[in-house]
């Protein structure tokens, strides 16, 4: 098999949001009368139960108007909106962003993950990830021919921590590693990486050279008034040499269809990242770049109220897997997604996902997108229609109990 092939077939999408249809049909061993309800793709959220922020179409349509000069930015993005945008995320995260050097708008929070292993991994570079994390983080870096070096979350054990194995993190420098990327809070888990975690994080990074990347999509939406420390606001003197952080609009403000997404940090980052995405997109969708002028400018306590919507949601939905029997699963922290782990069953779980959708019209995606291991666990996007996200679980779980191993 050649190389180019080789790279492709590990690109496996059948699992990915949307893209479920193009699973192949295989035999599965199905027991018991399908569970009626209504259809729920648990592998996203809903942008239509929670809507963009009002007035974002309103904005966009205004940088529609205003035609060329919103339409052909330079590529990392119209300067006005950069700096608009550099102030709102400094101001957040607690450290200033230069608009000109530091910052890069992107089609998505997708693209700017792409851009920055693209501008970062080599072949042969050894790339440290955690697991569980985002699917596409390992898919990105066996893309760019890096060599992954798992390190362990150990979330369901803690309760203060996310978990993270910071003394194999820290062998892992040791034996060469270039750049360590994470998710904060974590996707699949949502856990949040404690003051603790985030300040050994730094200071290893900083001992070994090692370049970090820190994927914020979700910082946004934090639970319980849970404590996040932001890797970039620690001071200067214990900050990495080499930092990125990543986040966009998309999720906690329902802004996917847009394809917004923002990179920021060391500035020799960035400038790679704009010469890459000149010849593969040119710049983040023009008009789009406009719906940045409402970000972080939501009505009053609308944030307040999306917030207290999901925390609703993840409460019902925690109780519910923890009232079968051999189910666990931590509470989430931030973000939208919990991640159960089930009993032994007699079915692989990507079978399993895969009967859940044939019987109950419901899509999960497996464990084992995020890391091998997770052979009993899946991840669910619980921003939902309330009533729905529970009656769809409730379903999963009957699913359960009819493989659950006897």
């Amino acid at each position: 098999m050649d190389l180019m092939t080789a790279k492709f077939q590990r690109l496996g999408i059948d699992n990915a949001p949307g893209q479920e249809s193009r699973q192949q049909k295989v035999e599965l061993d199905l027991r018991g009368e399908p569970l009626p309800g209504p259809a729920v793709n648990f592998s996203h959220g809903d942008v239509d139960a929670h809507q963009p922020a009002p007035g974002t179409l309103e904005t966009f349509v205004e940088g529609f108007r205003k035609g060329g000069c919103v339409a052909y930015t330079e590529y990392r993005g119209g300067e006005d909106i950069r700096k608009d945008v550099a102030a709102k995320l400094a101001a957040f995260t607690g450290a200033p962003i230069d608009p000109e050097t530091e910052l890069i708008l992107t089609p998505g929070t997708q693209g700017a993950l792409f851009l920055a292993l693209g501008s970062l991994v080599g072949r042969g570079d050894k790339v440290a990830i955690v697991e569980p994390d985002y699917f596409d983080n390992r898919k990105l870096v066996e893309f760019f021919e890096g060599e992954l070096v798992p390190v362990k979350l150990d979330y369901l054990s803690q309760d203060k921590n996310a978990g993270v194995n910071l003394a194999a993190l820290e062998e892992s420098f040791k034996q060469g590693v270039k750049l360590f990327l994470y998710s904060n809070p974590n996707n699949p888990t949502g856990v949040i990486f404690s003051e603790e975690e985030t300040r050994e994080i730094a200071r290893l990074a900083k001992k070994y050279h090692v370049i970090l990347l820190v994927d914020q999509l979700y910082s946004r939406q934090i639970f319980d008034n849970h404590p996040y420390t932001h890797l970039r606001a620690l001071p200067e003197a214990d900050r990495p040499d080499s930092l990125l952080t990543i986040m966009g609009p998309s999720k906690t403000e329902s802004l996917s269809g847009f394809r917004l997404g923002t990179a920021f940090g060391s500035s020799w980052i960035i400038d790679r990242m704009e010469k890459l995405q000149a010849i593969v997109t040119l710049r983040a969708p023009g008009y789009s770049q406009y719906v940045f002028r409402s970000w972080f400018r939501e009505p009053e306590g609308w944030l307040k109220d999306r917030i207290a919507v999901h925390q609703a949601i993840r409460d019902d939905l925690i109780a519910l897997v923890r009232s079968h029997a051999g189910c666990s699963v931590r509470k989430t922290e931030g973000g939208s997604y919990i991640f159960p782990t089930l009993p032994p069953m007699d079915v692989s779980i990507s079978d399993f996902a895969k009967i859940v959708r044939k019987l109950t019209g419901v899509i999960i995606t497996p464990g084992t997108e995020f890391g091998p291991q997770f052979t009993r666990s899946f991840r669910v996007n619980f921003s939902q229609d309330p009533q729905n996200t529970h009656d769809a679980i409730d379903r999963v779980l009957q699913i359960m109990e009819r493989y659950r191993s006897r």
